[in-house]
């Protein structure tokens, strides 16, 4: 009989993933943020960090570049830009 087998998961914070995003970056504008945490929850990768209000920034060397966090804001607070 076997029990249950428990494995570390590996996670983009083992791993700097930034360099994979092609063409843009989310922006986060820290003008109207209500600090709603959507942005925070959104994220698959984790990498936005902020507690108040308009704090609300992104790690790039992990961020993916996928544009949820910008999709999901309610005052379009958060822009994707051109990778620069």
């Amino acid at each position: 009989m076997f029990g249950p087998i428990f494995i570390k998961p590996l996670t983009s914070r083992n791993n700097k993933t930034g360099s994979w995003r092609i063409t843009q970056r989310p922006k986060f504008l820290q003008k109207n943020c209500i600090a709603c945490k959507m942005c925070f929850l959104i994220c698959p990768e984790g990498c936005i960090e902020g507690e108040e209000k308009n704090t609300y920034h992104c790690d790039y060397d992990y961020c993916k570049g996928c544009g949820n966090c910008a999709e999901v804001c309610p005052k379009q607070d958060i822009v994707m830009v051109k990778e620069s």
